[in-house]
């Protein structure tokens, strides 16, 4: 039985809506305009993946607690899957070029045998993990 989950939505705090949004689109995301303004912006991922970025002062509105300090723990590893290693190393290039910082950690052998990937922190200090996973070396 699965749970009928119809979409995934990531709420992320960030510090400068604008900075944000600016810096996932040099990555090449889209945003919905529908549900994007001075508070927050929906990000596409996929038909139903999305990370909303929402100023901090929104994103504490829905919680009680406090906003991680992503200068010294993590909140979250958000993984995306990409085609190729090709994509894997454009898209954190560019990320690299656009002020995020490199967080790529070493796989063990058994892992890098099937898996490719690399980490960055963005703007605000979210983690990203983009992979790429290559199905027909892991052993199943």
């Amino acid at each position: 039985m699965t749970v009928g989950v119809k979409a995934v939505f990531v709420n992320l705090p960030v510090k400068d809506l604008t900075k944000s949004i600016d810096f996932f689109k040099t990555l090449g995301f889209k945003f919905n305009e529908q549900f994007t303004d001075n508070k927050g912006a929906n990000m596409i991922i996929s038909d139903s993946i999305f990370v909303m970025l929402l100023t901090e002062e929104f994103f504490t509105s829905f919680t009680h607690l406090g906003i991680t300090d992503t200068s010294k723990e993590n909140e979250t590893i958000i993984a995306l899957q990409v085609e190729s290693k090709d994509a894997v190393d454009e898209l954190v290039n560019t990320a690299l070029k656009n002020g995020a910082e490199d967080k790529t950690t070493a796989l063990s052998e058994e892992e890098e045998a099937m898996m490719y990937y690399r980490r960055i922190k963005d703007l605000d200090g979210h983690l990203w993990e983009i992979m790429y996973m290559d199905m027909n070396a892991m052993d199943i």
